[in-house]
């Protein structure tokens, strides 16, 4: 080979090896960042070339798809009660993509999750079209009714949990929105989408997940635990020592309590009336390390709680001074809390001091109905021993017995329970938050355990806002599970 031609072999082996080093870096280097690059189309129109998997509630599938018009997006998603469902679910949108499960489990929804690889490789030599899996929720529709209805046109947020393997029963947030109303791409999808967007009230916002709220007096039930943890409290039925009235420490400002006889309250009658000068005290003797840690031991302060959807970090301040960790101890001041968490801290009580993870799918079926994954209960952590639960147990059931849960009372079964009126805005100046948590216990533990807040601007600044708004609530959702149970 003569010279010339030899170097044109050279230069184009050399184009043909760029060309391979460039093939391989596109198919294997680059392939997630390109699959899941916003220009790419072909990602999104093979999503919805076929019927999508459904997410299932009781047996029962509250998804679906339907066959539209168009040439490239063969089907849309459907929801069954979507408004109902929406912060279970979340949306799956042709134009707007997808959140929440409908975004977690899209592999698994689509048929494109490794976990269905011989599924679809059977398909290829039978010739069956292409389906995607199930998703199976731990949700109870009963409970998920009656927390949705009993909210009803009020702002607010429930979250139920089944104390004692995490499984997350109910979540339902309002107001609500219908995902199915921007599940296509039609004018009126784009419309819709565009409105819940404007709408000031957030509809599209997981109020049990994703808002965190001052928890007001409900947070009190951490604090008698903290107390009997760390040794502030050995008998709850002993006086406290508390003055009338309180002061901050290290101010001249004294803790207004809204309930009387609170001066020396043992702790058992300072949770039953809500004295907020014994918690404000208690908080401050435990101090605020100590509040620290037990605060987080019950979850607070983890940004990495997930259902598979991520909740919001609750917070209690790790640098905050002494009156603002008084304040904290009765839930104010920078104390910030989701629904979830607060029915968090309630399991944990209600299962004798064990916190389990909380979460919300069961299990994940192939197309064919084969479970391919299932979740295990898992243990979170022990925020209080079993003896000292059990303590704080017959203080919440006094407060349901004799106080200001009486609402929630369940005839054959012991409730126990803590109202809460959270002040939040510049001065207090904003409408306070009704909040009510509870749990229900018959002869094999406890069933459910849950937390309710209702954004209402009727609610009166004491406990019994609580008690009269968010507690019927919470005693619908536990009665739906234990007539599940019979």
């Amino acid at each position: 080979m003569n010279k010339p031609l030899r170097r044109i072999a050279i230069f184009c082996g050399l184009l043909v090896l760029a060309l391979l080093l460039r093939d391989n870096w596109l198919q294997y280097v680059r392939a997630d960042e390109l699959n899941t690059h916003k220009l790419n189309k072909r990602v999104e129109i093979e999503r919805y070339a076929y019927e999508r998997g459904n997410i299932v509630v009781d047996g029962k599938a509250i998804t679906g798809s339907a066959a539209t018009a168009d040439t490239y997006y063969k089907y849309k998603r459907t929801y069954t009660d979507g408004p109902l469902w929406a912060p279970v679910t979340g949306y799956a949108s042709q134009v707007f993509g997808a959140n929440q499960i409908e975004k977690l489990e899209d592999g698994i929804l689509t048929g494109n999750s490794d976990q269905l690889f011989f599924d679809r490789t059977m398909a290829m030599f039978t010739g069956d079209k292409k389906k995607g899996g199930n998703v199976v929720t731990t949700l109870n529709g009963k409970a998920q009714k009656a927390a949705f209805e009993g909210l009803g046109d009020k702002k607010g947020a429930v979250a139920a949990i089944e104390p004692k393997t995490g499984r997350i029963l109910a979540l339902a947030s309002t107001p609500s929105y219908d995902p199915s109303s921007f599940a296509g791409r039609l004018k009126d999808d784009e419309k819709a989408w565009v409105a819940l967007g404007k709408d000031p009230d957030k509809p599209m916002l997981n109020r049990a997940l994703r808002e965190t709220y001052p928890p007001g007096s409900t947070f009190k039930v951490l604090t008698a635990a903290a107390a009997l943890e760390h040794g502030a409290v050995d008998d709850i039925n002993a006086a406290t020592d508390t003055p009338e009235p309180y002061i901050l420490p290290n101010t001249s400002t004294p803790m207004v309590n809204h309930a009387n006889g609170c001066e020396n309250a043992s702790l058992n009658k300072a949770l039953e009336v809500s004295c907020n000068s014994v918690f404000a005290k208690l908080g401050d003797t435990v101090t605020r390390d100590k509040m620290v840690e037990t605060a987080e031991k019950f979850g607070f302060n983890n940004p990495e709680i997930d259902t598979p959807v991520r909740a919001a970090a609750s917070v209690y301040d790790k640098k905050m001074d002494r009156p603002g960790n008084a304040l904290s101890s009765i839930g104010q001041f920078n104390t910030a809390t989701t629904p979830l968490q607060m029915a968090m801290v309630t399991s944990a009580i209600a299962n004798d001091g064990r916190l389990m993870k909380p979460y919300m799918i069961d299990q994940l079926e192939a197309p064919n109905l084969d479970v391919i994954e299932k979740t295990e209960p898992e243990e979170m952590s022990r925020p209080l021993s079993q003896e000292n639960a059990q303590l704080v147990q017959q203080m919440m059931e006094n407060v349901v017995e004799n106080g200001t849960g009486g609402n929630a009372a369940i005839s054959g079964v012991k409730v126990g329970g803590k109202t809460g009126t959270a002040q939040h805005g510049e001065n207090n100046s904003k409408n306070p938050y009704a909040w009510f948590i509870s749990y229900a216990k018959d002869d094999n533990g406890s069933p459910v355990a849950v937390a309710v807040v209702v954004e209402d601007s009727n609610a009166r600044r004491d406990d019994i806002s609580g008690g009269g708004l968010a507690a019927p609530i919470a005693k619908a959702v536990m009665q739906a599970v234990l007539n599940e149970k019979q």
